[in-house]
């Protein structure tokens, strides 16, 4: 079983956490999107802009807390841990989920052949891997999990205090994973299949909120990302 390991670099105490309310910017940068007129969102900045939100009110969380890599969940001892169980669970989601996509989708009458046409697709393999998707699995994981998660958790226990602080850890899975799921650049690349990234992503923010170990979710981040990119590319473009 997957554990913390808090000894001398345990992450510090959330009550003297600073400016943990920032992650609501990128959520609210996600669901202004969708009130854009078509044609805006249309575009690619505009696509974009939640992540660009969400790294500058990082940037600001940063610049005024201290321990950030510990806060993240990117402590050095854990990094061990981080491999071994990432890369068990990315292979486990990396099979199901190409499973889901090559079987399960088609049989529902969706087409995934446009999958050809995305960015991923057109990119090079020895680009995309393993620089590209390991590149892509740490900025994610930093974003989603490491600050919009780590700082709604960190927000809520301020906000709701002791007695209700049980509450906070799945509504901040589920609002992270949702965020996660919708971001406009996800959905517009990979249309219908963006829901897999909802279970992905209550998947890693459960393992996040249970060991607070960015590692494990970057790597299965990434191993999943490779195992669902060599299958599909193998049988999309022989």
């Amino acid at each position: 079983m997957m554990a913390t390991e808090p000894g001398p670099h345990a992450t510090p105490p959330q009550a003297e956490e600073q400016g943990a309310a920032l992650a609501l910017f990128p959520i609210a940068a996600t669901l202004d999107f969708y009130a854009l007129p078509a044609s805006l969102q249309e575009q690619t900045l505009v696509q974009f802009a939640p992540q660009i939100v969400a790294y500058l009110a990082f940037g600001l969380w940063a610049s005024h807390n201290q321990a950030i890599p510990a806060r993240i969940g990117l402590r050095l001892g854990g990094l061990r841990a981080g491999l071994r169980w990432g890369v068990l669970t990315g292979l486990l989601l990396g099979g199901f989920n190409t499973l889901i996509m090559l079987r399960v989708v088609p049989c529902l009458g969706y087409d995934i052949t446009f999958l050809q046409a995305t960015p991923h697709a057109q990119t090079p393999v020895f680009l995309m891997i393993p620089w590209f998707i390991c590149g892509i699995a740490l900025f994610v994981e930093v974003n989603f999990r490491g600050f919009i998660l780590g700082r709604l958790l960190a927000w809520g226990r301020q906000l709701l205090g002791p007695r209700l602080s049980p509450l906070v850890g799945p509504i901040a899975v589920g609002i992270s994973a949702i965020t996660f799921a919708f971001d406009p650049f996800m959905v517009n690349t990979f249309q219908h299949l963006h829901w897999i990234a909802l279970w992905d992503g209550l998947i890693w923010g459960i393992i996040w909120l249970q060991t607070k170990n960015l590692y494990v979710t970057i790597v299965a981040h990434a191993v999943e990302v490779m195992v669902m990119y060599c299958a599909l590319r193998a049988i999309l473009m022989p």
